[in-house]
């Protein structure tokens, strides 16, 4: 089955509705804060930070989770009537529909859709860069109509004779005239000889250009075949009477349309709305409808047919496999289990990226412990002045990016914001051939190494430290995690092995999907910390006993990936 794959104009439409319905549901957030009567400032803290956060989540869940839950088809699609598939046909998978919507940063976001539009026109299968990383094409999710057997049915009033050819040759002479320009010289000639010599004391030779002659059997040829003399005894054994194209497609047309009609039905109300006794009626009529496409194909029967039942069978695919309900695992077997085993399974391309975030941060927490005077020239101004003031809040008992109870909230949905997309960009890096994650990685080493150091010269390290430590493990763990992820997407482009890019890319994409739920949950939590207890005046001891703990979880969720992993190999042994 081949599928009609949706253009540049109806998937930058679709996208276009989406993103104006994304527009107003936001606007929608605003208004209803603005409503909000919550008393007090702590109250209102709290309600502004689920704000943030809801806004965040419908900017990056739109996409996924309507793809993944509505059959690949957000509401901009289902208007354009277009949807994401796997590129085998299959429903597209959640894992898929994160991959491909993470990449929207490099292909979408960042240059106002100019790479996913360029990518679409340049690629066979119409995929931009995210439906390669993912395995996924978008295609027409209904077929168009189209007055099918008009042209056939007109020229059935034309009586020419009984067809001059058998089967076998006329397919032949198809054949040879389809791929004649293919043929070495000599080879076109010889063939196109024996061909003329085998129909010329049948149909007369009117030219000397044996290719025009063969060309002019071939057309009179078909003519003939649509008349109503088409219909012919099939020589040997068997006596059964065979079909033309044409008398099988003025066949079987009324049963394509009716097919056509029901599988727009179930698109509209789902199978529910079927009768009991509709159901495996209607997957015996697909059954039916793939055959015959089969047998389109076999009987060369006019290309726009052929277009028309792939759209209707792509349209009953569509239907049955919506209808299929798959069981689901429970969210927690995800989140404590299968997502820990997949950074498990990728703990050195994890390794990868620790030592190139690691080394630069520590050459960097050197050079400017051993040369102060270069803070003033890789140092914002105002990250030395709360250096120089770092001794003076802490003898008053302020401690670092301090705020009152009512700001924490709103803090903590801002750095889970922060974090999370600072992330993504880390993981999407992977597909620059992993450019720019290491480049992400040793900026932001550097960057850490040179605020450790600054903070040392002044004697007051312990001060950021503490402000660091209830939340720095896991955060960091999160950042390495994405970049081990991009690095696996990296890895696929460069070095594929003994698969294609394209296969490469899709393996490792569903990988890096799961250590990508890995890295909310861990973010989620380090915002949280970093949010609610870092920015308080929370004792430090508290602070570093939460940073002891944080080392415990991880171990602990570490060791249930392994365990997990250990698991399956078991049971597949």
């Amino acid at each position: 089955m081949r599928f009609e794959l949706a253009g540049v104009g109806s998937r930058v439409a679709a996208a276009l509705l989406d993103l104006f319905i994304l527009w107003l549901a936001t606007l929608a957030l605003l208004i209803i804060y603005s409503w909000l009567d919550v008393g007090g400032s702590v109250a209102r803290g709290w309600a502004a930070a689920i704000m943030v956060l809801l806004g965040f989540m419908l900017f990056w869940g739109y996409f996924v989770l309507f793809e993944a839950l509505n059959s690949g088809r957000t509401p901009g699609k289902q208007a354009l009537g277009i949807r994401v598939v796997m590129d085998s046909g299959r429903p597209v998978t959640a894992g898929a529909a994160v991959i491909r919507n993470l990449v929207r940063l490099l292909d979408c976001y960042a240059f106002l859709f100019l790479p996913a539009m360029v990518m679409v026109f340049v690629t066979r299968s119409n995929q931009r860069l995210g439906d390669m990383a993912a395995g996924t094409i978008v295609v027409r999710d209904r077929p168009t109509t189209w007055a099918i057997g008009a042209k056939a049915q007109s020229e059935e009033l034309v009586e020419t004779g009984p067809p001059e050819l058998s089967e076998d040759e006329f397919r032949l002479l198809d054949r040879f005239l389809g791929r004649m320009n293919e043929l070495a010289p000599d080879v076109q000639s010889r063939i196109g000889r024996d061909l003329a010599h085998r129909f010329e004391a049948r149909i007369p030779r009117r030219t000397d250009d044996i290719n025009s002659y063969l060309v002019e059997v071939f057309t009179a040829e078909q003519t003939k075949r649509r008349s109503r003399f088409a219909t012919r005894a099939q020589t040997g054994a068997v006596g059964r009477t065979t079909m033309t194209a044409e008398r099988f497609l003025a066949r079987k047309r009324d049963a394509w349309d009716a097919f056509h009609q029901l599988a727009l039905r179930m698109e509209r109300t789902g199978v529910g709305a079927l009768a009991a006794g509709e159901i495996p009626k209607f997957a015996a009529q697909y059954r039916e409808v793939a055959a015959d496409l089969a047998r389109a194909r076999t009987y060369q029967l006019d290309q726009r047919v052929i277009e028309y039942l792939e759209r209707i069978v792509s349209a009953g695919h569509n239907a049955l496999y919506r209808t299929r309900r798959q069981v689901r695992r429970p969210i927690e077997e995800y989140v404590l289990r299968d997502f820990p085993a997949a950074v498990v399974q990728s703990r050195v391309y994890v390794l990868v990226a620790v030592l190139l975030f690691m080394v630069p941060a520590a050459a960097a927490y050197l050079m400017i412990t051993e040369r102060p005077g270069i803070a003033e020239d890789v140092m914002p101004q105002g990250m030395i002045n709360r250096a120089e003031q770092a001794a003076a809040r802490d003898e008053e008992g302020r401690t670092y990016a301090q705020e009152g109870a009512a700001e924490r909230p709103v803090v903590a949905a801002m750095i889970i914001r922060n974090n999370v997309r600072v992330s993504f960009l880390v993981f999407v890096g992977g597909l620059t051939c992993g450019l720019l994650t290491a480049w992400l990685l040793l900026g932001n080493g550097m960057m850490l190494g040179f605020g450790f150091g600054l903070f040392k010269n002044y004697g007051v390290l312990s001060y950021i430290t503490t402000f660091v430590a209830g939340h720095g493990v896991l955060e960091l763990t999160a950042i390495f995690i994405s970049a081990g992820a991009g690095f696996r997407l990296a890895k696929a482009i460069i070095a594929p092995g003994d698969r294609t890019r394209k296969d490469a890319l899709i393996v490792e994409g569903r990988i890096a999907a799961r250590m990508i739920g890995a890295v909310i949950t861990l973010l989620a939590i380090a915002g949280t910390i970093e949010g609610l207890l870092s920015t308080s005046d929370a004792p430090a001891p508290w602070k570093l006993g939460v940073s002891a703990a944080t080392v415990v979880l991880l171990v602990l969720y570490l060791l249930s990936g392994w365990t997990y992993l250990r698991e399956k190999r078991l049971t597949s042994t």
